[in-house]
């Protein structure tokens, strides 16, 4: 079937729309008709080549939209289901059978091979050009920075028809990471203190689910002045300005002392090294941003050797499918309000809507799809 998509053609190419063909659904597959994509940092750090995702290709991974067509053996969902397309995942390995698919054995191959990680037509990209060439696919196991995506049934989170579908992707990868970082990977006790080291989309997820903790101290540090005044409406007690102060001193001015936990989201090695900093004994240091490939960092081996935890974490740990329907819900009674980060594009205004996240000026963009003329 004939798609429109946002094609990367080499590696550090800008996105281009164009026309492709897409396969129909096989054994355990199914076909999404795309209403709204996300647009993460994961994206655009994997075009220039943090990600080893082949070329040409179709990112995207926050895919939200409606099931038009299922393959042999599909009974997780059905023509006419909304869903959120989740992570895929092998199924069979020892994390995924313990309920921990964020860190499937195979996770680089299902993330960014570029093509069907299971089924009879596994490795083999879904799109091809008219004149038949291939173009990489099934980014996050699904490439939905298109009008359609083809992906594994079992990844797909079905959600309630009431809720505004076009809203939903990012829940699949960019809010869920934030939240399920404080929700399942931290849980903060009873007056637990939490510092969230930036602020875009990420970060100010970690700062909404942080205030539905016991969690009584809840600091936000970023560069962005306009961003760390949001954070402070959505649950932030404290913000901390990184141009005006030394963000490690401050929280720990704040807290009396180190903190219990900190969140780094910004990928930035030097910042890394601040979060880790701002937690002491027993405290925990959550990685979640994406740094550049290759990018090392240093600790000091004391202070970390007294009882300091480092914790690296993906798509918020555990399971999509209650985390993903538990933020819904929160957000369908107010106490989750993920919208106020938003911002609607065309697919055909990509270059605009990466231009206005790297700038600040958006905290989360997300493409809206064109099927007017289908």
């Amino acid at each position: 079937m004939k798609v429109t998509a946002a094609v990367v053609e080499r590696l550090g190419a800008p996105f281009r729309v164009e026309e492709l063909e897409l396969d129909e659904p096989g054994p355990g597959e199914a076909l999404v008709r795309i209403v709204a994509s996300g647009i993460c940092h994961t994206d655009e750090i994997t075009r220039h080549g943090d990600l080893p995702m082949p070329f040409p290709g179709v990112l995207g991974h926050e895919g939200a939209g409606e099931v038009v067509a299922v393959g042999d053996g599909v009974t997780a969902v059905w023509p006419g289901d909304h869903v959120v397309i989740g992570w895929p995942s092998c199924g069979a390995c020892r994390n995924c059978r313990d309920g921990e698919p964020r860190y499937c054995a195979r996770l680089g191959e299902a993330l960014c091979g570029g093509g069907r990680l299971l089924g009879p037509r596994a490795g083999q990209p879904a799109l091809r050009r008219p004149g038949g060439t291939p173009v990489h696919s099934h980014f996050f196991g699904q490439s939905s920075f298109a009008t359609y995506s083809l992906t594994w049934a079992e990844a797909l989170v079905v959600v309630p028809k009431d809720v505004p579908l076009a809203l939903l992707g990012p829940l699949a990868c960019g809010f869920s990471t934030g939240a399920g970082a404080v929700l399942n990977t931290l849980r903060p006790a009873p007056g637990a203190s939490l510092v969230v080291y930036g602020v875009g989309a990420v970060g100010l997820a970690a700062v909404m689910a942080a205030r539905l903790t016991p969690a009584t101290t809840i600091i936000a540090v970023d560069r962005h002045p306009a961003r760390l005044a949001l954070a402070a409406e959505l649950g932030a007690t404290h913000t901390v300005d990184a141009r005006a102060a030394d963000p490690v001193a401050e929280v720990h001015r704040l807290c009396g002392g180190p903190a219990d936990h900190a969140l780094e989201c910004t990928g930035v090695i030097p910042v890394v090294r601040q979060a880790a900093d701002s937690v002491g004994m027993l405290g925990t240091c959550v990685l979640i941003g994406g740094a550049p490939a290759g990018a090392e960092f240093g600790l000091d081996h004391l202070t970390t050797l007294w009882g300091k935890r480092i914790v690296g974490t993906l798509g918020g740990s555990g399971r999509a499918q209650p985390l993903i329907g538990a933020l819904i819900e929160l957000h369908r009674q107010g106490r989750f309000p993920f919208d106020r980060l938003t911002r609607f594009y065309g697919l055909d205004e990509i270059g605009e809507a990466l231009a206005a996240s790297r700038g600040g000026e958006v905290i989360k963009p997300i493409l809206r799809m064109d099927h007017s003329d289908q």
